[in-house]
């Protein structure tokens, strides 16, 4: 499975110039938890995340406190490009997903943005979006799994599938179930391919 092929393809955006109240709207609007920052022509300029737009928002409550709290004025952040991350972590479209997983499970990142060779902007992969795949179900992907195998001549191939797993049954010829195996394990959501 490749980035391209579960990625989000039009991400919501920001960028250095957007007031952070904006941005923290969009998060909540639409239910994510960071926001790719574009410069000129779609270019990655770094990323903003929940914890940079919350970080120093939040005043003390002086009812919480038995003394008075050091209620200096201070000027917090008012754009994005104040408060973003310059040093975004993203992946190409042709990475592999598992490869992109292991970025999004080893780290504190919850999505990446996914960039081609210009640093333009073309989607992002995010753990929910990991989640949709894996969830699909089985008959779906058994489905999808056939037409795959019909789509490169191997329709003679019977497909079952159990909580993701495929098992395939086919003809003995060797390079016919090796091309089955590939192109089963391509389906998105596949967990693992097995010959019967």
């Amino acid at each position: 499975m490749l980035v391209r092929e579960l990625m989000t393809t039009e991400p919501v955006t920001v960028t250095p110039g957007t007031p952070i109240k904006v941005a923290l709207g969009l998060l909540a609007d639409h239910g994510i938890t960071s926001l790719p920052v574009l410069g000129r022509h779609g270019r990655l300029r770094g990323v903003v995340s929940e914890a940079d737009l919350i970080r120093d928002r939040v005043p003390l409550d002086p009812r919480a406190h038995e003394l008075p709290v050091d209620d200096r004025w201070h000027d917090p952040a008012r754009l994005v490009g104040d408060v973003m991350s310059v040093h975004a972590v993203t992946v190409r479209p042709d990475t592999e997903v598992a490869q992109a997983v292991h970025l999004l499970t080893s780290t504190t990142v919850k999505s990446v943005p996914v960039v081609d060779h210009d640093d333009r902007l073309v989607g992002v992969l995010s753990r929910s979006d990991v989640v949709r795949a894996l969830a699909r179900s089985d008959t779906e992907l058994a489905r999808d799994v056939e037409t795959m195998l019909a789509s490169v001549g191997l329709e003679d191939w019977v497909v079952e599938v159990a909580d993701g797993m495929v098992t395939l049954s086919g003809p003995d010829d060797s390079r016919q179930a090796a091309l089955a195996r590939v192109v089963a394990s391509t389906v998105p959501g596949v967990v693992d391919v097995t010959r019967d």
